[in-house]
């Protein structure tokens, strides 16, 4: 599902938005960053904008970043961040527009809530509720994989391997962790994310420049070797398993739309639970949330592994992000920030995964079920925690893969409808009709 077919469709659509759009992500992401953090009052919606941005980035910000860049390093070479780069760009145009159709076609469900996300817009902006049907049964199928189990499963073997714990006293306390704040419902999530987010990424970025700087000798030379082996590719040598071209753009472009969901369309279920007076507004705060994951939080993870010169030590994932972070920090720092990383990201994954799985299966069988829903969302936390999930990590894959599909179907169908609302929003900014902040 994830063959070269479906990267060139997600990277394609991109780029399709960013020409319509005239770059909206160059012109407009000073006043994006901004209007993130500006407390919006009117209009409807469960929670803010930055609440919104940090619940989507409790989703993105997370394994991607430290296992997913180290991999695309090793397997791709360091020109493979160059092209991690470029699908960041490009991905910012796909998260704007998902933003954009997220509010606008959004509903108010029977308990007063927001319900919005690709399903709504497949249906009502283009006509086709089975598109939306199918996008809703592949979500809530990968939302108990990718954003549950695989999460609790990881998060088990990290806290077992730094504490010893067993794995079902640790599988007991996420369950009741994540009980805690879901069945609270969005505006709870929202506020732990909104915690939990920006605290792991300082510590994160923290840790992660000091490392740079400790060896900032060799940073030069890493980001030459960026640009140098984006367009060569890289000889194979030592541990070092990419040799190719091909390789370094393959494992750049799959790693960074693994890492910051751009198209797959899980992040405009939670956009359009933001309160906000118009479409456009959210959807350039949704941007943002590409260029805090894949142009910072990816970027540092690389420039650490790249200055550090561990890439070619044959070790790739989370034991090379350990190994950079090792090489920079003093004594077990550097195993424990990364550790707590894991353990942080994986969590507040899982939390943010559960509302949209929760959404989807909403579209689905509507709202009499939600409670029961988020009961036994806690516990596959659980279990997810106990058991092996090689069959687990595939069907979730799978069902990512088939999620994208008709999201983008509707990003391009919908692209002269994302044209002319943004025109029209700039037009209205520009005669003073629309405040930019309110």
């Amino acid at each position: 599902m994830w063959g070269p077919w479906l990267l060139v469709l997600l990277l394609g659509t991109g780029f399709w938005l960013t020409i319509r759009l005239r770059g909206i992500q160059f012109r407009s992401l000073f006043y994006a960053l901004r209007l993130t953090f500006s407390k919006e009052r009117e209009g409807e919606g469960d929670i803010s904008h930055f609440g919104s941005l940090m619940t989507a980035l409790a989703a993105t910000v997370g394994i991607g970043n430290i296992a997913g860049v180290s991999t695309a390093v090793a397997l791709g070479g360091p020109g493979a961040i160059f092209w991690m780069w470029i699908t960041g760009l490009v991905g910012m145009a796909t998260k704007y527009s998902e933003g954009l159709l997220a509010v606008k076609f959004r509903r108010i469900n029977e308990k007063g809530e927001i319900s919005g996300g690709p399903m709504y817009y497949l249906e009502e902006g283009l006509n086709k509720k089975w598109l939306g049907m199918c996008f809703a049964a592949f979500g809530a199928c990968a939302a108990f994989g990718i954003g549950n189990m695989v999460q609790a499963n990881t998060t088990a073997i990290a806290v077992n391997e730094s504490t010893g714990f067993n794995n079902v006293t640790i599988g007991m306390l996420l369950a009741i962790l994540t009980g805690l704040v879901v069945i609270g419902g969005i505006k709870r999530i929202a506020d732990v994310a909104s915690y939990l987010v920006p605290f792991m990424v300082a510590i994160y970025f923290a840790g992660a420049l000091i490392v740079i700087f400790r060896h900032i000798d060799q940073l030069f030379a890493g980001l030459t070797m960026v640009f140098d082996h984006a367009f060569t590719g890289t000889a194979a040598t030592g541990g070092f398993v990419g040799a190719t071209l091909a390789n370094g753009i393959r494992y750049g472009v799959a790693r960074g739309l693994f890492s910051n969901e751009s198209g797959m369309g899980s992040a405009p279920i939670v956009a359009a639970a933001a309160r906000t007076n118009h479409p456009c507004k959210q959807a350039l705060v949704s941007m943002t949330g590409t260029f805090i994951d894949t142009l910072i939080v990816c970027s540092i993870t690389a420039m650490a592994i790249s200055s550090t010169g561990v890439w070619t030590s044959g070790e790739t994932g989370v034991a090379l992000t350990i190994q950079a972070f090792s090489a920079g920090l003093p004594g077990p720092w550097g195993h424990l920030l990364v550790t707590m990383g894991i353990i942080i990201f994986a969590f507040s994954t899982i939390l943010a995964w559960e509302y949209y799985g929760e959404k989807c299966f909403e579209y689905l069988f509507g709202e009499k079920y939600i409670s029961l829903y988020r009961y036994v969302w806690v516990f596959f936390v659980f279990i997810g925690a106990q058991i092996k999930l090689d069959m687990v990590w595939n069907i979730s894959d799978a069902m990512n893969a088939l999620m994208a599909i008709p999201n983008l179907i509707g990003l391009i169908c919908l692209s002269g409808l994302l044209v002319r609302e943004t025109r029209l929003y700039e037009e209205g900014v520009q005669q003073g009709s629309i405040n930019k902040f309110d």
